[in-house]
Order: structure tokens, then sequence, then C-alpha cells
């Protein structure tokens, strides 16, 4: 349980996809207008609708810089609402998106931005149906902000999330940590590397869909956005009330990110991504879900990365990170905010 919100005023680690941003979301916006659907805290509510059940989500992107090494705000608010649908199981469809603008921003950077959205809904297979558009008066907003909604078909038999987690189950992560945070803080920080550290931001629908297919009985999946792969985890340990294991020496992350972490003092498993995917899956299907994994194309660096225990301490949920010397640490969820305006 979140601990109770005593903040009186936003900060930006209320954005942060740590403990702060839980605060306020278990203790403000679920208290205020919580659905059933939403309480679970998954990544997309999953709700009936006529015979069938939809899945749907939103998110809104405020990234700076808007283009960075690997794409711009456009393809990872795209990605990023395409992923959290399909985390739910759906086959993603439709998405809506809406534009807030700040008069001046460049007409050619805008159709930038709009045409790599257009490229990235036909890499998904889904259709951009419906926007908005806003313009602010000059310095009330930072260029383009984007806010986009996806909505999907939720198959029959298909029930995900993060409280289905249980003793003995297997971790499984798509690819390497941390690309997408690194390119964006060596773009504003002007940091250069032997090679380019570009986005991972990447639609995968088509992952998790050939990855259920290979293990039916998967428990959830989640992209590890802010907060990375520490807050994912812990966020699964406490809604199922489990511990988790991760062995940091099977978990991959490139030289270059992991250099960049220590120089800069980030923790990599707290770092953001956009194209990575977590999975956890019971034991007897984790090495078909591994092979669906890297039989994708995002998927290549895909690896099991540790267990799911049973609690330690009675009631309790913690997260351990199993080191190369065979020592043990707790894997903390983010708490403040590490890098803002990553997404």
């Amino acid at each position: 349980m979140a601990s109770a919100l005593n903040d009186t005023e936003v900060r930006l680690g209320h954005g942060s996809g740590g403990a702060m941003m839980k605060r306020l979301i278990d203790n403000l916006f679920l208290e205020e207008f919580g659905d059933e659907a939403a309480l679970p805290g998954d990544d997309a509510g999953v709700v009936p609708l006529g015979a069938g059940r939809i899945a749907m989500s939103t998110d809104s992107f405020v990234v700076t810089p808007q283009f960075f090494p690997g794409g711009n705000i456009g393809r990872v608010a795209v990605c990023g609402t395409v992923n959290d649908v399909a985390t739910s199981g759906a086959q993603v469809a439709y998405l809506s998106c809406g534009f807030i603008l700040e008069e001046g921003y460049p007409i050619d950077r805008l159709r930038q931005i709009a045409t790599t959205m257009a490229k990235t809904a036909s890499e998904a297979g889904v259709k951009i149906i419906t926007g908005d558009t806003k313009v602010v008066e000059r310095g009330k907003a930072d260029g383009v902000f984007i806010n986009t909604a996806g909505v999907g078909l939720v198959p029959p038999g298909v029930d995900l999330s993060g409280t289905h987690c249980r003793p003995g189950d297997v971790v499984l992560l798509s690819g390497t940590l941390g690309d997408h945070g690194i390119a964006i803080v060596s773009q504003r920080e002007g940091l250069s590397f032997s090679t380019t550290v570009e986005s991972d931001a990447a639609p995968l629908n088509r992952m998790i869909s050939s990855v259920l297919a290979a293990a039916p009985h998967a428990r959830c999946f989640r992209d590890p956005t802010r907060g990375g792969l520490a807050s994912t985890l812990n966020e699964f340990a406490e809604a199922s009330g489990v511990d988790i294991l991760v062995r940091e020496a099977d978990v991959p992350v490139r030289d270059q990110v992991r250099g960049a972490c220590d120089m800069l003092g980030y923790d990599v498993f707290q770092v953001a991504n956009e194209g990575k995917i977590v999975a956890v899956v019971p034991a007897d299907e984790a090495d078909a879900a591994l092979a669906a994994m890297r039989a994708d194309r995002y998927g290549a660096d895909a690896a099991i990365i540790g267990e799911v225990q049973a609690p330690s301490i009675e009631g309790g949920h913690t997260v351990r990170l199993e080191t190369p010397f065979g020592s043990r640490r707790i894997l903390d969820m983010l708490v403040g905010e590490q890098l803002p305006r990553i997404c």
C-alpha cells in the first residue's frame, strides 16, 4: 500500500514513474475517480463492451528535446500507447492524438513529427482515427505536447495483470536496458560516445502477441518506461504480494549505457525505456516465451533475468538484485525524478 499523499504542491517527482507518482495516483486520482478497472494498476484498463472486452489506455508526452537519436516525440507517442494497450493482451486497433502547440513552433518540424507518427502507426498495424489541436501563447508551453489514447479488443480467455505473479514464475526482459533514457540525456548534455546511443522506442504489440501464443499462461507484461525495470518489478511484487529476484549478470545492458550511467550517477535499473517489455510467465513456458521474443526484430537481446519467489516477510514484497559476486541488494522503486521530460 502506498503511503499517504502529504505533498502540498506538484513536483517533478510526481511524474517520475516511481514512488512519488504512485502516491499521487493512489491517493488522489484513484481516490477521486478510480474505477474498478483501474485499481490493479496495469497499463491499460480492461472492461466489457457488448459481448466482448476492450482495453484502453491514454498517455501524454512532453519529452525534451523533441528530436533525438532513434526518433522523435511522435514515435514515442505512438509506441508508448500501443505498448500500454498491448500489455493487456489486446489486439490494438485504433489511436487518437491530441496536440498542444506553442505559437511559433515551426510547421516543418510539426510535419516531421506527424509523418513519424503515421509511419509508426502503420508499422504497428493501427490507425489514428481522431484527434484535437490546441495552440497556446508563446512561452506558455515547450513547443509541442502530445496526448494519445488507444483501444483494442481482448481475446476471450486472456487475463493478464500484475496481480497474477506466483512463486516459481520466471521474469523475462526483451532487450537492453536504458537506451532511451541515455539517448535523451546525451542530447541534453552534449555527451558523445564511440557509438551513438539511440532511443529504443518501438511498437511491441506483435511481439507481445507472439509471446502470448507461445506462453498462453503468461501472467503479465509491462513496458518499463519511467522508473525503469526497478519500478516495474516493484509494482509487480506489491500487486501480487511476492518477492522477485533478478540476476544482474543476466540483464542485458550496452557498454555505452552502463558507462554513461556510471558517469552520471544513474542506476541503470531505474532508467526509462520505450521499446522493451518485461514478461512474467510460468517456468515451464519460459523457454518458449524467450524464443518468441528473440524471433521478433525488437527482441534479439531478450533474456531470462530472474524469478518470482515467495515473500520472505509475511505480508511483504521485495525486489532483490543478485550481483555477479553473489551478494544481494534491494532494488528499490525510483524515488523522486531522475530525469524529467523523458517521454
